[in-house]
C-alpha cells in the first residue's frame, strides 16, 4: 500500500522515540522509503546508528552540514517527501512549527515544507493539558496538519492521562488514511454509534453495553475513504473519531431528531445499540426503596425505529442503507427477517451471546446479509471489520 511512497520522518526528543523505531519498521515492511530526520535531544534517547540501520538511510540532523546543505539539502528533503511524519511530535516542535520558528533542522524542514505533515504527539499530561499547547495544537489542526493520538495511560513520569504517544500500528494506519487514493472523495456517510440512555429518574436508566468502539472504527474507515461522515453517538466509552462531525446525544428520541437533522446521505449505517423501549414518563425525583412497599412498576412504551424510518423514506433515501443485529440465537434467521422487515438494504448480523465479548469487546464476527443471500466473515478486529466494510460499500457505490 505504501510501495514507493517517500515517508520523511522526524523523530522528537522524548522518551516515546524507543516506539519509532518499530514505527519505521512497519513502514519499511509496507515498502515505503523512509528519510530519517533526528532533533538533538532525539538522539539522547534513541541512536542514529539503530534510526539509520532500521531505515535503510542515513540519518539528516545538521543544518549547517556543508556537504548535505551545499545544494540546499533540507529544501529538497521535503521536495521529495510524500508525507511529513513527526513521531514523537513533543511540545517544543509543535510550538516551533506553529509559530513560524526554525533553528534546527527539524524545524527548518517543517517550516519549508510543500506536503502534508501528520504528528503524533507525545508528552506529559500536564503539558499535553497546558493552556499553550492546547492553542498551538488547534493552530496546526487549522493549518491542515492531522494528529493521530495522544493515548491515555500511564506516563514514564509516573502521572496518568493523555499525552502518551499512539501506537506505532496506529500511526502506519493513519499513514495509509493520509496516502491512500480517496474512493469515496464527495460521497456523505451518517453513522450511528453507541448506546443510548432512556432515563427512568435522575440517577438510573435503560442501557446496553456497547462501548460505541465499532461505530468509531467505522467512521474512521470512511474517513480514511475520503468520505464526509456525521458521526451520531450515545453515551459511549470509545474515543470519538477525529474529523467527523460528531453529533452526541443521550436517548433514542434525541438520536432519531439527530438522524432527521442530518438530511441527505449516500450511506446510512446504524451501528448503535438502541434501547427498544423507554420509561413513558422518567421519575423528576430519585425513586426511593422502602421496606414494605411494593416494587415500582414502570411504564415502558417503544422507541422509534430509527433504521426502519429511514429505510423506508419515499424522498432523499440513502443510496445504501445498513442495519445491525445483535442476536444471541438463530442469528441468520432472524437477522434475515429483520432485515425485510426494517426494508434496509444490508444487516451486519453479530452474535452476542457467545462466549467471545462482541459488545464491549476489541473484535467482532458479522454475517453480511443482503437481498442476495448471507455471507459469513471470519472474526477480526473491529478496525479490521470496518476497513472491509468501507471496502465493500466502495464497490457498491461504484
Amino acid at each position: 500500500m505504501l510501495a514507493r511512497k517517500n515517508i520523511l520522518l522526524i523523530i522528537g526528543g522524548g522518551i516515546a522515540a524507543y516506539k519509532t523505531l518499530e514505527l519505521i519498521r512497519l513502514l519499511r515492511k509496507q515498502n515505503a522509503q523512509v528519510v530519517p530526520v533526528m532533533t538533538s535531544a532525539a538522539a539522547e534517547f534513541v541512536t542514529p546508528m539503530s534510526v539509520s540501520a532500521l531505515a535503510g538511510a542515513p540519518v539528516r540532523a545538521a543544518l549547517f552540514d556543508l556537504e548535505d546543505e551545499a545544494e540546499m539539502g533540507h529544501i529538497q528533503l521535503t521536495r521529495a517527501a510524500d508525507l511529513v511524519v513527526i513521531a514523537p511530535a513533543t511540545a517544543d516542535l509543535m510550538a516551533k512549527m506553529a509559530h513560524g520558528l526554525a533553528d534546527d533542522m527539524a524545524s527548518a524542514l517543517l517550516l519549508a515544507r510543500n506536503k502534508p505533515v501528520l504528528l503524533a504527539p507525545a508528552m506529559n499530561v500536564s503539558m499535553w493539558e497546558n493552556a499553550a499547547t492546547r492553542r498551538n495544537v488547534a493552530t496546526l489542526r487549522a493549518d491542515g496538519c492531522t494528529i493521530v493520538g495522544p493515548d491515555d495511560g500511564e506516563m514514564a513520569c509516573g502521572e496518568f492521562g493523555p499525552g502518551r504517544m499512539a501506537e506505532p500500528a496506529e500511526i502506519l494506519a493513519a499513514v495509509q488514511a493520509a496516502l491512500a487514493e480517496k474512493a469515496l472523495g464527495g460521497k456523505r456517510v451518517l453513522i450511528t454509534s453507541g448506546p443510548t440512555h432512556e432515563p427512568i429518574d435522575p440517577v438510573r436508566y435503560i442501557a446496553n453495553r456497547s462501548s460505541g468502539l465499532q461505530g468509531g472504527e467505522l467512521a474512521r474507515a470512511f474517513l480514511r475513504q475520503g468520505a464526509e461522515v456525521v458521526f451520531i453517538t450515545g453515551p459511549a466509552t470509545a474515543a470519538l473519531p477525529e474529523g467527523a462531525k460528531v453529533v452526541e446525544v443521550e436517548t433514542a428520541l434525541q438520536m432519531a431528531a439527530a438522524v432527521d437533522a442530518a438530511g441527505t446521505v449516500d450511506v446510512a449505517i446504524f451501528a448503535a445499540a438502541v434501547a427498544d423501549w423507554r420509561v413513558a414518563s422518567a421519575r423528576d425525583g430519585k425513586i426511593k426503596k422502602e421496606a414494605g412497599k411494593a416494587l415500582p412498576e414502570l411504564d415502558l412504551v417503544e422507541n422509534p425505529d430509527i433504521l426502519r424510518s429511514v429505510s423506508q423514506r419515499q424522498k432523499g433515501r440513502p443510496r445504501l442503507v445498513i442495519g445491525f443485529a445483535a442476536e444471541t440465537d438463530n442469528v441468520l434467521e432472524n437477522a434475515t427477517k429483520k432485515r425485510r422487515r426494517k426494508g434496509c438494504d444490508w444487516i451486519l448480523a453479530n452474535d452476542v451471546g457467545g462466549e467471545r465479548p462482541v459488545m464491549g469487546g476489541l473484535d467482532n464476527q458479522i454475517v453480511l446479509i443482503t437481498k442476495n443471500g448471507a455471507e459469513t466473515w471470519p472474526w477480526m478486529s473491529k478496525a479490521e471489520l470496518a476497513d472491509a466494510l468501507a471496502a465493500k460499500v466502495t464497490e457498491a457505490l461504484a
